[in-house]
């Protein structure tokens, strides 16, 4: 059995964003693997610690010295210096992340949560598709 569901969420600041709950209160009282994927080129997702926020604040800190917006070889920057640094950051982190679920449950560990990364200074609305395949 498939279920699928598209979510829009509303703009975030740029960031690293838990949006677990978001995604949990969606989900069918199914057990199998969910699939969240973003329909983006300039935001990414990712799992990573969800208790101190902290931790948020060092991956933005680091993915902007890992790609600097500073940086003058870039030529894809039409929509500004955040641009080409926005895909390049999407493409290391990854536009999907899947995780077991358990009769609705996310089974994440212990300090897991799921991340949405945006990269842009002013970014829209961000589309999710949520897929679980499953019982």
């Amino acid at each position: 059995m498939i279920f699928q569901k598209k979510i829009t969420l509303s703009p975030f600041s740029r960031g690293f964003h838990l949006i677990t709950d978001q995604i949990t209160k969606i989900l069918p009282n199914r057990s199998g693997m969910l699939n969240v994927f973003i329909q983006h080129t300039s935001a990414s997702l990712t799992l990573n610690e969800n208790a101190d926020p902290t931790v948020r604040q060092d991956f933005e800190s680091h993915f902007n010295i890992l790609v600097p917006e500073s940086a003058d070889y870039f030529l894809h920057t039409l929509e500004g210096p955040d641009d080409m640094t926005s895909h390049i950051k999407s493409s290391l982190l990854g536009s999907s992340v899947d995780i077991p679920i358990q009769k609705g449950e996310l089974l994440l560990g212990t300090w897991q949560g799921i991340y949405l990364c945006e990269h842009r200074n002013r970014a829209g609305s961000r589309r999710l598709v949520l897929t679980v395949v499953g019982e």
